[in-house]
């Protein structure tokens, strides 16, 4: 007789039966977790004889990385043996979209625990018509993420166009804002665009004055504040530049 099969089955009927009559699980140096394990021992011992082939769970079907499982809610007992069984039966079901919609759906420790003597094609059974709708559901919210993936990316491609169009790059705004005279700051007011280049990151901003705009520039660990004067012309190219989606 396999006496480690025997004994996992005892340990494993102790903490169920334990569970079942004080809806948790004593310590296993209680006197309450010792006299329960010799009863399981014995019954399963007299049940099954020397037939340890009987008592002997079934490898998993898969390994379960518990680490990628949401956390379960519950008492503590509940979540310590709700994971494991949650491991269990996860390791049974060959489909990658039913394991995450139990895991998804099923966030409490009591709900693997109160369906733990439930046959796994019966639970999924059961939860065929919920299952169906998650899977509808998360299918529109597929379909609705590349409805909005595909328009923001020809809002993008519209607005290059548009750049490219007006001859409008990074560098040259840059070079625009560096060959303006420059005078003391002025109070800032609306901000324009952000342009950053290599190793240069402005700001441009409108200001109290209606001829001056503000630039905040850092370079590096370096920042520098100061006005330019105010040229259509480059506000225009900034607005368009401020446009990205």
């Amino acid at each position: 007789m396999d006496l480690n099969a025997l004994r996992e089955a005892a340990i494993e009927a102790t903490a169920r039966a334990l569970y079942d009559k004080y809806g948790e699980v004593p310590s296993e140096d209680s006197d309450e977790w010792e006299d329960e394990y010799r009863r399981q021992f014995a019954a399963l011992k007299q049940r099954h004889g020397g037939d340890a082939a009987v008592v002997t769970r079934a490898p998993p079907a898969a390994a379960i990385d518990e680490s990628k499982l949401p956390a379960l809610t519950g008492t503590p007992e509940q979540i310590r043996w709700g994971a494991s069984i949650r491991s269990e039966r996860l390791a049974q079901i060959p489909s990658a979209p039913v394991r995450e919609f139990l895991v998804q759906n099923w966030t409490r420790g009591k709900q693997w625990v109160d369906t733990r003597d439930v046959p796994t094609p019966t639970v999924l059974q059961r939860l065929k018509p919920q299952y169906e709708e998650w899977r509808k559901k998360r299918g529109e919210a597929a379909q609705a993420r590349a409805v909005d993936a595909k328009r923001k990316g020809d809002e993008l491609a519209a607005y290059e166009r548009r750049l490219k169009e007006a001859g409008i790059t990074p560098e040259g705004l840059v070079e625009m804002i560096d060959a303006s005279d420059r005078f003391e700051p002025a109070p800032l007011a609306a901000k324009l665009a952000e342009v950053e280049i290599e190793y240069r990151h402005l700001r441009v901003f409108e200001t109290a004055d209606p001829n001056l705009l503000l630039v905040k520039e850092r370079k590096g660990p370096l920042h520098e504040e100061y006005t330019i004067e105010r040229d259509e012309g480059l506000v225009g190219d900034l607005k368009l530049f401020a446009q990205r989606p």
